[in-house]
């Protein structure tokens, strides 16, 4: 069974968990870049690196899996 079956096929409870926990790795991604921004040890250069708002990112993506966490806790710790 395919991966897209395998999500479908899983309760809504458990489909947003999923997706919160998806938010949760795309938040961590952002933290550990915004930290290799921040360690840079050429500062004249710092804004070559991109144009990417990582911290803006990282505090979006955290906050909106953690609602999507926080939503579907009660259904999925039910079982």
């Amino acid at each position: 069974m395919d991966l897209v079956a395998r999500y479908e096929l899983l309760s809504d409870a458990a489909q947003v968990a999923v997706i919160g926990g998806a938010l949760w790795a795309i938040a961590a991604f952002a933290a550990l870049m915004e930290w290799r921004r921040s360690r840079r040890r050429d500062l004249a250069r710092l804004e070559q690196v991109g144009w990417v708002p990582w911290t803006g990112l990282f505090l979006l993506t955290a906050m909106m899996g953690a609602g999507c966490l926080a939503m579907s806790l009660p259904v999925v710790l039910k079982g």
